[in-house]
């Protein structure tokens, strides 16, 4: 008679590592589909399970000892409870093989197969028909196991492979979002340009009209001026008018130059000390600062105040930071105009003041053309001061302003804005 004791599997059982079977593919013999990516840390070891892990494994390996214990103590003429015993050695063999796959179902299966030995030598004693009536459970035991965990490698499977298209498409969907983004700026770009070139067509048809009127004006004011003596009050509002006519026209052919984008055939510009065309525009605006009480405070270096600089084009940009800072701040509120040199030797003008600001995200398109906050705005003031002072060789930023509002920081090389256009020599 054979001897039923299996000896050799404790040894198999102790040769289990949880969790190897995570990568495999069954017991068919197929070769491993690897995915260094999505491996689970199990498939190197005990060691590398979870804690979590190993209390589960623990659990279920006493349980089934547990049950091995209960087959050993109760009398082999209590069958019925023999039954329970031997129905509930599935339930662990199956959650192992559910959690850790084939080979923990497997492993799992061999551990009841040591428990059950103990009944099997109750009925071992009964005799040979008995003994050969429970030995089914054995195999029963196994295929559980490896049935159970090749259907739980299976879906695990499919589930690692959904993960894996659903970060193929989260990647898909970024990269869509990304391009979607970069037509809609370059969209935004497109309609900008066609603004610009409807400007341009109709800065052309009204740059006749406009420049008719302001001969017509600058020469009636020369007349005036005519009947007033050189120390009258009202000599310097006509000699304001003049200049402004002038700067009108220039203007005109500045939106003209930025609009279509030709370069313009370089003229002599005249050429004034920073403080005076500073003076000259405080007086143009004086009205305006008067009418909402508005502080104008001013700091000009001595040696940047006496920088030449082009008149029409500075004058037109230091109209713009104070129009804009005009808006913006309430009444009573404050603007300061500073001008120093920096370490570089350029020239650096900062106008600030104690509105609301500008936030980080308009920053940058607040000098682009037609872009403006307030309904009654063009969006072009900010956009040709930049232009203008590009055109110089210089730069102008935006940031927040210690006294609370926005501050427009311009910078301009050491010779100043002198009324060459420096983009065109670079080209």
């Amino acid at each position: 008679m054979p001897d039923p004791r299996p000896s050799a599997q404790p040894s198999r059982a102790r040769a289990w590592l949880p969790g190897d079977d995570r990568l495999d593919h069954g017991a068919s013999g197929r070769k491993r589909h690897l995915r260094p990516a999505t491996e689970n840390p199990t498939q190197h070891g005990l060691n590398s399970l979870s804690n979590r892990e190993r209390l589960t494994l623990i659990l279920l390996i006493l349980l089934v000892l547990l049950i091995g214990v209960l087959h050993a103590v109760t009398p082999g003429d209590q069958l019925v409870l023999h039954d329970i015993y031997r129905r509930a050695s599935y339930l662990p063999i199956v959650v192992a093989a559910i959690l850790f796959g084939i080979r923990g179902g497997l492993a799992l299966a061999l551990v009841a197969i040591v428990s059950f030995i103990p009944h099997l030598r109750h009925f071992y004693l009964m005799g040979w028909n008995a003994y050969l009536a429970e030995l089914p459970e054995i195999v029963l035991y196994l295929a559980a196991g490896l049935v159970t965990g090749a259907i739980a490698g299976r879906e695990k499977r499919v589930r690692e492979q959904c993960q894996q298209q659903s970060r193929q498409l989260a990647r898909s969907y970024r990269r869509l979002h990304e391009q979607t983004a970069l037509l809609l700026e370059v969209e935004d770009q497109l309609r900008a340009s066609q603004k610009l070139s409807a400007l341009g067509q109709l800065a052309a048809s009204l740059a006749h009209e406009i420049k008719n009127p302001l001969g017509s004006i600058r020469g009636a004011v020369e007349i005036l001026r005519d009947d007033y003596p050189a120390d009258h009050p009202k000599r310097e509002f006509i000699s304001i008018l003049i200049k402004e006519s002038d700067r009108l026209a220039a203007t005109v052919d500045e939106v003209l130059r930025f609009s279509r984008s030709r370069p313009e055939e370089e003229r002599a510009r005249p050429r004034t000390m920073l403080t005076e065309i500073i003076d000259q525009v405080s007086t143009l605006l004086d009205n305006r600062l008067r009418k909402k009480d508005i502080r104008l405070e001013r700091a000009i270096g001595s040696d940047s105040g006496q920088t030449l600089l082009d008149a029409d084009r500075m004058s037109q940009v230091c109209i713009n930071l104070l129009l804009n800072a005009v808006e913006a701040v309430p009444a009573g509120g404050r603007i300061r105009i500073t001008a120093d040199n920096t370490a570089a030797g350029n020239l650096r003008l900062v106008v600030e003041d104690n509105g609301p600001g500008i936030g980080p995200a308009d920053r940058e398109k607040v000098f682009r053309p037609f872009y403006s906050t307030r309904s009654d705005g063009t969006g072009l003031g900010l956009a040709i001061s930049s232009r203008i002072i590009e055109s110089c060789g210089g730069r102008i930023s935006v940031d927040d302003s210690p006294l609370g509002g926005a501050r427009f920081t311009v910078l301009l090389p050491e010779h100043g804005c002198d009324g060459r256009n420096h983009e065109e020599e670079e080209h």
